[in-house]
């Protein structure tokens, strides 16, 4: 992982959190791994992919996948920290909506949130 900026991190998996769209799911935010590029979806959504993502593997720090926010998270610490310069995309694309993404959302998204 680098926190100089001189190394390249690895690009975002894709637009949309890699499990939901191979399962054709739907998601509420978006997480980068900075480790990996993995993008899964946020502990609000049905499936919690980005989670899941760092139980499976350790990779510990996200960074908000979401247009106009920067904030990391470390699941060891349980608490934002400062995170590394990431390679763009920084977030999803600002015509993909929230929750997302489009045609895949059911009308009652609401009731199958996690709280």
């Amino acid at each position: 992982m680098t926190t100089n900026g001189s190394e390249s991190s690895p690009a975002p998996s894709g637009s949309g959190c890699a499990e939901c769209d191979e399962t054709g799911g739907w998601w509420v935010h978006l997480r980068r791994c900075v480790e990996c590029g993995h993008v899964g979806c946020c502990d609000t959504s049905p499936a919690q992919h980005a989670t899941a993502h760092f139980r499976d593997t350790g990779h510990p720090v996200i960074q908000s996948f979401e247009p106009g926010e920067s904030w990391f998270w470390d699941y060891v610490k349980e608490k934002g920290v400062l995170g590394p310069e990431v390679a763009p995309p920084t977030a999803h694309p600002d015509d993909q909506p929230v929750p997302g993404p489009a045609g895949r959302v059911p009308a009652d998204w609401r009731e199958h949130l996690n709280e």
